[in-house]
């Protein structure tokens, strides 16, 4: 009872590995998932077709044109042992020739041949050998497999051998290939059809999900978009249009509202660093005047994280450049920088975010480490950007919470200048902005290794 208990429950693990295994082998794309639905129905009704009514069909006119074959060869025997013949059967050889479209020959009285190779499957064979057993009862010799338009039989007679050669058309039925050709040339017509129909109905789809992807990339939609196709996938890229003028709209309305907010507080710190200019020279201010700068990058920090750089056109950017400004930012912190620049120098992004999200991460490493490495590769459609350095690192149960808006670890790394604890943040958000991510890991220098991987 175990046993089969355990069996049991052993059927589940190997039907999900079976499983599995077939979905890893599956194409991906809706398309060839869509010709794989269309196709495979067909083709195994198609085989079966052709197994259950082409097997019979052979089998039923082989059997008959068999019996026919094997009949007339008795008839023959019967004609030359019943009556009397001349000596080298020339009546009976032209009447079978003429009539039967037989060709007979008798020859002296020997050994039959000994029985030759046989296919591994052949109806002919069987068919043939079973009705010329049932209908001459005598020792016979058969070829089928010599010449292909021939069948040679031999039948021993009380005093000579009789050869008969009949077309092999008149013993099988070798018309079939029609029905074959008719079967796969409807076939190939209809997945024809089927195919031009499936591209047109993938099409609006297609488009609906390169739409989807250049909005979450912060690209413009393409030009020539509009919803198509089916009645549900009408209704799909409606309410996409319909989600993208939401957001568009509730962005506006926050950058509009953050303009006005900023420009307030802006000229609050202008009238407080007026005051502070006016105050006398023998009053210290220096406290103060190091406060109004501390606020004045806190509000621009502020700001650009909500602002979310989400405004910006996409552009080109040149990867060289902007790598060659940070080689010169290290020189002027005292640190030390070197990169290396795999693949594509150009990269298609939002110019301004991308610079401040790279900026934000190696301005971090420049804050803890003396060494920073940089290793751009550009692939495949997609930028992989990996800053490594030889800093004190962070503890892997907090790398995600740096990530977090205003989160400032103890001996913290992702302080930006200001300290407001948006450094990380932003880069992060900008990141996912062009549908890419910012991952921390151990870096092989000692410290922080940042991963920055964006489709471009």
């Amino acid at each position: 009872m175990q046993k089969a208990a355990r069996l049991y429950s052993d059927r589940p693990s190997l039907f999900r590995q079976l499983t599995s295994w077939f979905a890893r082998r599956m194409p991906k794309r809706l398309y060839a998932r869509s010709l794989i639905i269309i196709i495979t129905p067909m083709v195994l009704l198609q085989s079966v077709v052709a197994f259950v009514f082409m097997e019979r069909h052979w089998q039923t006119v082989t059997q008959r044109l068999s019996t026919a074959v094997s009949r007339d060869i008795a008839s023959i025997i019967s004609v030359a042992e019943t009556y009397p013949q001349d000596s080298e059967f020339d009546k009976l050889t032209r009447i079978a020739a003429d009539n039967l479209d037989l060709n007979i020959t008798f020859l002296p009285a020997e050994p039959l041949p000994p029985p030759g190779a046989r296919p591994f499957f052949s109806i002919l064979d069987n068919i043939l050998i079973s009705e010329l057993s049932r209908q001459i009862k005598r020792p016979f010799w058969i070829d089928t497999v010599g010449n292909s338009d021939l069948v040679e039989v031999r039948i021993q007679m009380e005093k000579n051998v009789l050869r008969v050669f009949a077309k092999r058309s008149q013993a099988y039925a070798s018309n079939t290939h029609i029905f074959l050709l008719w079967m796969v040339g409807t076939s190939l017509v209809l997945l024809g059809i089927s195919i031009l129909f499936l591209r047109n109905q993938i099409r609006p789809i297609q488009k609906l999900s390169e739409a989807a992807e250049s909005f979450g990339k912060g690209r413009p939609m393409p030009r020539d978009f509009r919803p198509r196709g089916a009645e549900e996938i009408r209704r799909a890229g409606l309410a996409f249009i319909q989600m993208r003028e939401r957001i568009e709209r509730q962005i506006e309305q926050r950058t509009t509202m953050l303009a006005g907010v900023s420009h307030d507080l802006r000229t609050i710190l202008t009238r407080f660093k007026l005051q502070l200019a006016l105050l006398p020279k023998k009053i210290d201010t220096t406290a103060l005047e190091s406060d109004v700068a501390d606020m004045q990058s806190m509000l621009e920090g502020y700001m650009s994280f909500a602002r979310g750089e989400g405004q910006e056109e996409t552009g080109v950017l040149e990867l060289e450049k902007l790598l060659d400004k940070l080689v010169e930012e290290a020189k002027l912190r005292g640190r030390e920088l070197d990169y290396t620049l795999t693949g594509k120098g150009e990269v298609y992004v939002r110019p301004n975010a991308f610079t401040r999200l790279i900026h934000n991460i190696v301005s971090n490493a420049f804050r803890h480490a003396e060494s920073v490495s940089v290793t751009a590769t550009h692939q495949k459609g997609w930028l992989t950007i990996i800053v490594d350095d030889d800093g004190p690192g962070i503890a892997p149960e907090h790398r995600e919470d740096v990530f977090r808006p205003f989160v400032r670890l103890d001996e913290a790394r992702n302080q930006d200048e200001s300290g407001t604890g948006l450094g990380l943040s932003i880069a992060r958000d900008i990141a996912r902005a062009h549908g890419g991510s910012v991952l921390l890991s151990d870096s092989p220098l000692g410290g922080l290794r940042a991963t920055v991987r964006i489709p471009a």
